[in-house]
């Protein structure tokens, strides 16, 4: 199956570079683009595809509204958007996820993490830039250590391992050079973790290792 993406940036440079990377993957195809807010909207409706990739800081319409029209509670018919933008600012993390956005991506994460983050959303997983995954897990540690979702041996050893490289930022390729396994293993790994601790993404798994005193 072909996996249809609209991209929406106002920047023709950066949706240039996105087309690249993505129609050269085997099984991806950019089907639209969009320079503003509004006509991302427009477009999604015209061409219904699969995966939105929105950039925030856009002209009519920013790229969390976007995300709310298409992804929100009220959206007739729920899409899968995927937000890239240069801004990693906690704010804008947690008012894309929470206005339903299925990734959250740095334009400074590069072509693996934007193919994987594609792929992920088609996946029903929410891929969150591992640098942000850091920061929203300070954000928690600065307001307060979370009691911990589920007992310690919700997880085995080696799934605990994985969840403590994950709260420390690091990419499923990172993990996979860490303990000598392949990244494919890894991203396993961490969906089985997800699925476990019952959590979203990332960001889950490291308030989990934050609230069970795992950091370390």
């Amino acid at each position: 199956m072909t996996i249809r993406i609209l991209l929406a940036d106002d920047q023709e440079s950066v949706r240039v570079g996105f087309r690249l990377i993505l129609d050269s993957q085997p099984d991806m195809e950019v089907v639209g683009e969009a320079s503003d807010g509004l006509q991302a909207v427009e477009l999604a409706a015209k061409l219904n595809p699969d995966v939105v990739l929105a950039d925030i800081r856009m002209p009519r319409l920013d790229g969390l509204e976007v995300t709310r029209r298409l992804a929100g509670p009220d959206a007739e018919n729920p899409m899968r958007v995927v937000v890239v933008t240069t801004f990693g600012l906690d704010e804008y993390v947690h008012t894309a996820l929470g206005n339903g956005a299925c990734g959250f991506l740095l334009k400074r994460s590069g072509p693996t993490l934007l193919v994987e983050a594609v792929r992920a959303a088609m996946a029903g997983d929410t891929l969150i830039s591992p640098s942000l995954t850091v920061s929203l897990l300070r954000h928690h540690r600065d307001a307060g250590r979370p009691r911990a979702a589920e007992p310690l041996d919700a997880l085995t050893g080696r799934e605990t391992e994985i969840a403590r490289l994950v709260a420390k930022g690091m990419t499923n390729a990172e993990i996979g050079a860490e303990l000598f396994i392949s990244a494919g293993t890894a991203k396993t790994h961490v969906a089985n973790v997800q699925r476990k601790l019952d959590v979203r993404n990332r960001v889950g798994i490291a308030a989990w290792i934050w609230g069970n005193g795992l950091e370390g």
